[in-house]
């Protein structure tokens, strides 16, 4: 690879988002535009054709592609350019692209995401790892052939560890052992943290992760790894400035996030349904901190002959049930404990390193009433576009498993 080309650090990079039209995807690309950057974005509009499929919606309005990138011009003065790619199948139209643009970085969020929709049927386990682990593939094959000195940001999950920490807390991406030779001398190594995947999903997350540590090995491509917890809230500064730039807030049982999920629930008048004993414990980031924590990444490229660099882009854990008595004690919800649909612990600890980017100037937004009225708001704002029927998560990882539905235990 030809790394004379690339200044990682100059100002106003060439950054492609793929992925960019979802959850995490645009707010990212705003964000990364109103710096300055000049951003494209390549999306196949997966997640919308999964909501016609559920036969679900966002609660807040998703506005078309091109009315979202002609207001944001509009608001901000900065363009944005868009291509309607799947990276997963379409090989040749991303080396295409790729080689046009001449990217410094690219931000990779192109993947399906939830953990419940990958567990739904055999047809989804599939389609999960197909578009998942091709569309990782491919685009670091892309970034092999086109020879060109592209800075890698993955969005991953911290769920790749399971959630039990082993007696220890989670490392950054890799652990430090200790092995006996055959002639019994003991040496000293460092190897990726083992994943203990939850679901297929997370399952792909994990593949990822061998699958950067193969490229970085064998081709230098330059990697940044963020292993990200659950997020919550809905917009950031810029979505924010409009409603037409306004940002998914999905409340189904496939693909709502715990808390927003819950927070939604109190404004409809649902109760708040908590998974078995509510003892799992989960690690959580606000959506402002996750397009903070792409930029500091970005700005923070490991060098050419640097390993993959692997973040656990998190700011707090907490059990489940006490996100749910919080939103009780903010709301007046009440709290129905229901079956948990997946196959899981029903009680777990959970502590996890989040070091590199405090490090690199990450100030966390942490859990408060304010911000969690803030979601409450929009949700009661919107609540005429909720679906009831799409509440409850049914979704079940095993036959054995029940849905999570408030009324099952009195069946």
């Amino acid at each position: 690879m030809n790394f004379e080309s690339a200044n990682f650090f100059k100002p106003g990079k060439k950054i492609m988002v793929l992925g960019g039209d979802g959850f995490c995807g645009w707010p990212t690309s705003l964000h990364l535009s109103g710096l300055g950057h000049e951003v494209t974005i390549i999306d196949n509009f997966s997640r919308r054709n999964i909501d016609n499929e559920l036969e679900s919606n966002s609660l807040t309005p998703v506005y078309p592609m091109g009315t979202r990138l002609n207001a944001w011009e509009e608001m901000s003065g900065q363009f944005i350019d868009f291509h309607r790619i799947d990276i997963a199948v379409e090989y040749e139209k991303l080396l295409q692209i790729v080689n046009e643009k001449k990217p410094d970085v690219i931000v990779h969020f192109a993947e399906q995401r939830s953990a419940p929709y990958s567990m739904k049927s055999p047809a989804h386990k599939r389609y999960t790892i197909n578009n998942n682990l091709n569309a990782t593939h491919n685009l670091l094959s892309v970034i092999v052939e086109s020879g060109l000195d592209i800075h890698l940001v993955h969005l991953g999950s911290v769920g790749i560890y399971g959630y039990g920490t082993a007696g220890i807390k989670i490392p950054e991406g890799y652990l430090d052992v200790e092995v006996q030779t055959e002639t019994g001398e003991r040496l000293k190594k460092q190897i990726l943290y083992p994943t203990n995947p939850e679901s297929i999903y997370h399952l792909t997350k994990s593949q990822d992760q061998l699958l950067f540590f193969y490229y970085n090995k064998n081709d230098q491509v330059r990697i940044t790894d963020l292993h990200q917890g659950i997020v919550w809230g809905t917009n950031t500064n810029e979505t924010s400035l409009d409603e037409r730039l306004m940002n998914r807030f999905d409340y189904d049982g496939d693909y709502g996030t715990v808390l927003n999920r819950f927070l939604m629930q109190a404004a409809v008048g649902h109760p708040i349904t908590v998974h078995g004993t509510g003892g799992q414990t989960r690690a959580f980031i606000h959506i402002q901190d996750t397009v903070r924590c792409i930029q500091l990444a970005i700005e923070n490229p490991p060098l050419p002959e640097e390993r993959v660099m692997i973040f656990n882009q998190v700011t707090e854990t907490y059990r489940i049930r006490e996100l749910a008595e919080l939103v009780s004690n903010l709301t007046g919800a009440p709290i129905q404990y229901v079956p948990n649909p997946r196959n899981e612990p029903a009680e777990n600890e959970l502590s996890i390193s989040n070091d590199h980017l405090l490090s690199k100037g990450l100030n966390p937004i942490t859990l408060d009433h304010g911000l969690m009225q803030e979601v409450t708001m929009i949700a009661r704002k919107y609540a005429h576009r909720v679906n009831h029927a799409k509440i409850p998560a049914t979704s079940t990882w095993t036959k054995e498993k029940q849905p999570g539905v408030y009324d099952a235990f009195s069946k």
